[in-house]
C-alpha cells in the first residue's frame, strides 16, 4: 500500500511540477514559523506579524525555483536582507530557502550558471554573517550546510541521468523487441497467403475444391495475423497490466501444431518430431522456440523450393534445441542476410542461448538449428 501511495506520488510529481514547488514552499514555511509560534525567552527578539511576514517573503520565491533558479537565489537573498535590515525578528536555525535553492540549481541548472551561483554565495554568505553574528562558527556552518545541499543536487542529478539513459535503453530494446514481433507475424502469413494465391488460379482450372481450400488458408491466415497485430498494438495502447507483467499474448508450444497446419496448406509436408524427457517450458522460452520455428517455415515456404520440412525439439537436461530442416535449394535458397535470421539469432541470445544456419545434413537442403536454456529446475519453479 505504502509502495503504491509513493508511486502515485512520484507520477504526479513528475506531471504536476509546479504543485511538488508549492508544496516545498509550505513545508519550508511551516519550518521557519516555528521560532514565531514556540515561547520565546525573555531578552530575545519579538515575534511580530511584521517579522513573519517579511519571513514569508523569503519563501514565496521558491514556487518558481525550477523554472527561473538564479532569479529566485537572487529574490530569497534580497528578501532575507531586507529581513535583517528592517526588522529585528527570530533567527532560524538552518538557511531553509538557501539550501532548497542550492539543491535545486545543482539538479537542473547548466555548469554556467551553477558558477554564477556558486560567485554569489561565497559572496553573499559572508555578508550576511557580518550583519548576523560576525562569528567563525556560523560562516563555516552555512559554508558547510549549503555545500551540502549543492553535493546533494548533484547526486541526484546524476542519478536522473542514469535513469533515464537506462529508460531509453529499455525503450530501445522493447522497439526491437516489437519490431521483431511484427516482422514475424507479417513474414508467416504474408508468405502463406501469397504462395496459396499463387497456387489458387491453377488449383481454379484443374481441381475447383483444391482452389477452395486455399482461398479457405488465405483468409484464416489473414484473420490470425491481423489478431496477432490486434494485440500487440493493444498492449503498446494499454502498457503492462497492474501486477507489473506484460499482457502481450505470446504464442508457446501449445500452438505449434496449429502453425504447422497452416504451413501445411501452403503444400509444404512439415514433420515433427521430438527427443528427449519432454516438459513443459517457461513461457518466455516456448514462445521464443514457437517463433525460432515460424521463422524457419516461413524462410522455408519463401526461398528453398522445398517439398519437406521436418522440425525436431531435442529436450536436453539444462536447455532445449530447436532444429528445422529442409530439402530445398540450400544456403543459395535463403536470405542469409535478411532480418529473419537475424531475429532467430537475437531471440536464442536474449535467453543466453545460441542460433546457427546453414546447410542442412550432407550438405543438402537448409538447417536452422537455435539452443535456448532451459534448465528442468527453473521450469519446475516455473509451474509452480
Amino acid at each position: 500500500m505504502v509502495r503504491g501511495w509513493w508511486q502515485r506520488g512520484r507520477v504526479l510529481a513528475a506531471s504536476r511540477p509546479l504543485l511538488v514547488d508549492i508544496g516545498v514552499a509550505l513545508l519550508v514555511q511551516a519550518a521557519m514559523t516555528m521560532p514565531f509560534v514556540v515561547p520565546r525567552a525573555a531578552g530575545l527578539p519579538p515575534a511580530t506579524w511584521a517579522a513573519y511576514g517579511l519571513s514569508t517573503l523569503t519563501v514565496v520565491p521558491l514556487v518558481w525555483r525550477r523554472r527561473a533558479p538564479l532569479a529566485v537565489l537572487f529574490a530569497v537573498l534580497a528578501a532575507n536582507a531586507l529581513y535583517r535590515l528592517t526588522v529585528d525578528g527570530p533567527g532560524q536555525p538552518l538557511p531553509y530557502t538557501g539550501l532548497v535553492v542550492a539543491y535545486t540549481i545543482a539538479v537542473v541548472s547548466p555548469a554556467r550558471t551553477r558558477a554564477t551561483a556558486a560567485l554569489v554565495l561565497a559572496v553573499a554568505v559572508p555578508v550576511g554573517v557580518w550583519f548576523n553574528t560576525r562569528s567563525l562558527r556560523e560562516l563555516t556552518f552555512s559554508f558547510f550546510v549549503l555545500a551540502a545541499a549543492y553535493a546533494f543536487g548533484r547526486l541526484t542529478d546524476t542519478r536522473q541521468r542514469a535513469h533515464r539513459v537506462e529508460a531509453e535503453g529499455a525503450a530501445a530494446r522493447e522497439r526491437a523487441r516489437i519490431a521483431r514481433e511484427m516482422h514475424d507475424v507479417l513474414s508467416h502469413a504474408v508468405s502463406l497467403m501469397i504462395v496459396q494465391a499463387e497456387a489458387g488460379p491453377v488449383a481454379v482450372r484443374a481441381a475447383p475444391e483444391r482452389a477452395e481450400a486455399a482461398f479457405d488458408a488465405i483468409s484464416a491466415t489473414g484473420r490470425e495475423a491481423m489478431a496477432q497485430l490486434r494485440h500487440m498494438l493493444g498492449v503498446l495502447r494499454d502498457g503492462d497490466d497492474p501486477d507489473g507483467f506484460p499482457r502481450s499474448p505470446q504464442p508457446g508450444l501449445a500452438d505449434l501444431p496449429a502453425l504447422l497446419d497452416r504451413v501445411r496448406g501452403s503444400g509444404l509436408d512439415v514433420v515433427q518430431e521430438t527427443a528427449g524427457a519432454v516438459r513443459p517450458l517457461p513461457g518466455p522460452v516456448g514462445a521464443t522456440v514457437h517463433r525460432v520455428v515460424q521463422e524457419a517455415l516461413t524462410n522455408t515456404v519463401r526461398h528453398a523450393r522445398a517439398h519437406t520440412a521436418t522440425v525436431r525439439l531435442v529436450y536436453g537436461a539444462s536447455d532445449v534445441e530447436v532444429r528445422v530442416t529442409d530439402d530445398g535449394r540450400g544456403p543459395r535458397g535463403h536470405a542469409a542476410g535478411g532480418h529473419g535470421l537475424t531475429g532467430i539469432r537475437e531471440r536464442a541470445a536474449a535467453h543466453g542461448g545460441s542460433a546457427v544456419a546453414g546447410p542442412g545434413p550432407d550438405g543438402r537442403g537448409f538447417e536452422v538449428r537455435a539452443r535456448i536454456p532451459a534448465p528442468a529446475a527453473a521450469v519446475t519453479e516455473a509451474g509452480r
